[in-house]
């Protein structure tokens, strides 16, 4: 099954956008009165985000339908063939 992904920008600026956007998180938190060593471990990564973002474009083109497990499954699956450099984060999301 194919996904389709808007290529609205380069990997390199997908992570500059989860970047920006992992760094509000944490600026909320601390905001908050949190420990940063009680909630940095349980945040996304950079990588988590930029796919976690793909994926909800996917969703979203599909008009908030998400079918079951193995359909997001084939959609995160798909994130790792069109972008290479998220396979290990990708694998990780799979198995986890």
């Amino acid at each position: 099954m194919s996904h389709p992904f808007p290529r609205r920008a380069s990997l390199e600026v997908l992570r500059a956008e989860a970047g920006d956007e992992r760094s509000v998180l944490v600026h909320e938190r601390l905001r908050g009165g949190e420990d940063p060593w009680d909630f940095m471990s349980e945040l996304p990564s950079v990588d988590e985000l930029v796919v976690l973002l793909l994926r909800a474009d996917v969703v979203e083109d599909r008009g908030g339908n998400v079918r079951d497990a193995h359909w997001n499954d084939d959609v995160l699956r798909s994130i790792a063939h069109e972008y290479p450099e998220l396979s290990p984060t990708v694998w990780r999301m799979l198995v986890a």
